[in-house]
């Protein structure tokens, strides 16, 4: 399995920028994929996810609002579309996927329940 972030870089604040996730090798049974990041000293957080049973989509808090999660099957890739980018979005940013059943958004954004990682890419916000 392999999960290869692109797209990471540096936004003044205010800014928008996509981060891109390509899949390969996954399982047929893949539950769910998203997006975490994880700040300088902080605790790796969940961003987004879809739930590929049903294809709902889920948000961290700090983000509703102005991330969106897009997934393209056929391509085997999943983006994040980052709006209103504030210096707090800074991180780095990792695409997770997992086969354990997600049942919830809290499920769906417990990087505990991921099971296959990316290598992270890097989000810088500053002026």
């Amino acid at each position: 399995v392999q999960l290869v972030e692109s797209g990471g870089g540096t936004v003044t604040p205010g800014g928008s920028l996509t981060v891109s996730c390509t899949a390969s090798g996954l399982p047929s049974d893949v539950d769910a994929i998203g997006w975490f990041r994880q700040a300088p000293g902080g605790e790796r957080e969940g961003v987004a996810c879809i739930n590929n049973k049903d294809g709902r989509t889920y948000y961290g808090d700090s983000v509703k609002d102005r991330f969106t999660i897009v997934g393209d099957v056929a391509k085997n890739t999943v983006s994040l579309q980052m709006n209103s980018l504030k210096p707090e979005d800074a991180a780095v940013y990792y695409c997770a996927a997992t086969t354990f059943y997600v049942e919830t958004p809290k499920d769906c954004l417990d990087d505990y329940n991921m099971e296959f990682w990316g290598k992270g890419s890097e989000v810088t916000v500053s002026s």
